[in-house]
């Protein structure tokens, strides 16, 4: 295997990859970056073209109409369902936080507790090197002026307020315990002076928390940043080596869109640099398991990955139609990437998930797990940012923004894209509760669930995901029929396995409907999951119909006059395929 214009290729002959031409290859990505960016630019006009427009807006705002009245109609039928299944209530339904970082897990007071337990009990012990020379704890907690008995809540400082509001630059700064630098490295880091020691603790305090509450489970964030070769090795030996291992998590793989700083620090030259380092670990504990051991057994827990970074910052421009490519300038393979500027947006999630791609193809012909890609997506800035993950993600985290754009959202319905929200943080960063658009998402039908983000910011219990759901009931005034509705699709959403998946929400849960339904395990009465189903099988086949009819001329007709199918079976057949 080697790189051929920023994608990894995999071929079968021994011979050197060098030699051999893009077609031989066994494994490669399906399309090229310039496809990619001719159909992103393809997909932005579809979304701005007026006709288009229309048309989602009547029919998303039809399947608003149509659930209210739904449950107008069948809201006692649904319930009877549901109080007649005995055991499950809200409590004790399987749950997925799908969207939550592990250095910010745990909440407030967790940390503060296990800070002072350190500092009474081994405040002799080296923890950082600093100055050249090595500091005990109690020597760190003197220059900081601190004592246990000291710090209490206000103190540590890690809580999002009013002042982190738009702010990514001054949230990200609410990650140091006390406003220091050097206790996030010490209590919060995997690779330090301690080798992680006390950062892997707490993770163990987390998991028996999860395996205490039983029916909660969580996918677990840590971060692979590019900067060198050898990231993958160590933490795979921090979380071997510490033997951090739970049945309620799974881990994904985090990689924060930083490269301009290498770059500009001198770590990295190109941006196949920063591609190889987070790639080629992995194709070669692929390629020959044995000789990298750790890596292997902790990717046999990892489940997918992720790209974050504040997304209210501009993005360099990228080309999306012929014309722009035919302009000079633009650094088409990531080998001639060496500006010490951030490449868009969308450049890192195509070329993330085009050597995802092949890294799965690679893993799945030698019987091994593949990965999710679940990035960060539409928080804040660009709407482009949502039209990338469209064509290449699993699920998206956040969502926000695709309330600015019916057509984008009404592709998320059409292909039920997971969309993981997280309210009570964006009410501390980019939208106020009351403007959250998650309860219409809800409605309308869009594959949404609840997720935390970083408890440590912006929780105070030691359940924050019960936390949020139970905010989310008072707030929007949901039901418990609805929230088991959307416990469900938190499994559903997540990465982990599908025999997990099958013992908790049934042995036919990939199936649509009902007939995917077992409600003794999940207390999602038949009746709401027949209506969705249905809703969306009469919506593809509006869509289908309308293309039929021929370019754009489907999306004059009233969005209410469209005549409903005559049977179920007549529906499937005019539907086709479901849309996954």
């Amino acid at each position: 295997f080697e790189f051929r214009r920023g994608v990894m290729g995999v071929w079968a002959t021994e011979d050197l990859p060098s030699l051999l031409q893009d077609y031989e290859a066994a494994f490669k990505a399906p399309v090229d970056f310039r496809t990619f960016t001719l159909d992103l630019g393809r997909l932005h006009d579809i979304c701005a073209a007026g006709p288009v427009y229309t048309f989602c807006v009547r029919r998303l705002a039809l399947l608003e109409s149509r659930y209210r009245l739904h449950t107008m109609e069948r809201e006692k039928a649904e319930l009877a369902q549901m109080r007649a299944n005995p055991h499950r209530d809200y409590y004790n339904c399987r749950k997925v936080d799908t969207h939550i970082h592990l250095a910010a897990a745990m909440n407030q007071k967790h940390l503060l507790r296990f800070i002072k337990k350190k500092m009474r009990d081994e405040a002799d012990e080296p923890v950082i090197a600093k100055g050249g020379r090595t500091l005990t704890l109690r020597e760190v907690c003197e220059d900081l002026r601190l004592s246990p008995y000291d710090i209490n809540l206000d103190s540590l400082g890690m809580h999002a307020d009013a002042s982190t509001f738009r702010r990514f630059d001054k949230f990200n700064l609410k990650y140091n315990p006390l406003g220091d630098a050097s206790l996030r490295e010490i209590f919060l880091k995997t690779d330090n002076f301690m080798q992680g020691r006390y950062f892997a603790e707490i993770t163990k305090e987390l998991f028996a928390d999860l395996e205490e509450s039983k029916y909660v489970n969580a996918e677990y964030r840590l971060s692979i940043y590019g900067r060198s070769r050898d990231e993958w090795a160590r933490l795979a030996d921090w979380v071997v080596g510490n033997r951090l291992w739970s049945p309620n998590n799974r881990w994904l793989i985090q990689v924060p869109r930083l490269f301009h700083l290498y770059r500009q620090s001198g770590t990295l030259q190109c941006f196949e640099d920063f591609l190889g380092n987070i790639f080629e670990p992995l194709f070669e504990a692929t390629r020959d398991p044995g000789a990298h051991a750790s890596l292997h057994l902790f990717l046999q827990q990892v489940v997918g990955f992720d790209c974050v970074d504040d997304e209210s910052k501009p993005d360099a421009p990228i080309p999306l139609s012929d014309h722009d490519w035919e302009r000079a300038g633009f650094p088409a393979e990531p080998k001639a990437y060496t500006a010490a500027t951030n490449p868009h947006y969308a450049y890192y999630i195509y070329y993330l998930s085009a050597n995802l791609t092949v890294l799965n193809q690679f893993r799945r012909s030698r019987g091994l797990s593949t990965f999710d890609f679940r990035p960060h997506s539409g928080e804040a800035g660009e709407l482009s940012h949502l039209h990338s993950t469209f064509l290449c993600a699993h699920a998206i985290n956040h969502g926000l923004m695709l309330r600015r754009s019916p057509p984008l959202q009404y592709l998320f319905y059409l292909t039920q894209i997971g969309i993981a929200m997280s309210p009570l943080s964006n009410n501390m960063l980019f939208c106020e509760l009351a403007k959250n658009p998650f309860p219409l998402y809800f409605v309308r039908g869009l594959n949404v669930c609840i997720s935390t983000d970083d408890p440590l910011m912006f929780h105070y219990t030691k359940e924050p995901l019960m936390e949020e759901y139970c905010i989310a009931r008072h707030t929007w005034q949901l039901s418990s029929i609805d929230l088991a509705e959307m416990f469900r699709a938190s499994v559903l959403h997540s990465s982990f396995e599908r025999s997990v998946k099958a013992y908790w929400l049934g042995p036919d849960f990939w199936r649509p409907g009902a007939a995917g339904n077992d409600i003794t395990r999940t207390n999602v009465p038949d009746i709401r999951l027949a209506f969705r189903d249905q809703a969306l099988r009469e919506e593809l086949q509006v869509v289908f119909e309308s293309a039929a009819a021929g370019p754009l001329q489907g999306c004059y007709a009233s969005a209410s006059s469209h005549p409903r199918p005559a049977n179920a079976s007549e529906l499937q057949r005019s539907a086709g395929a479901r849309v996954s």
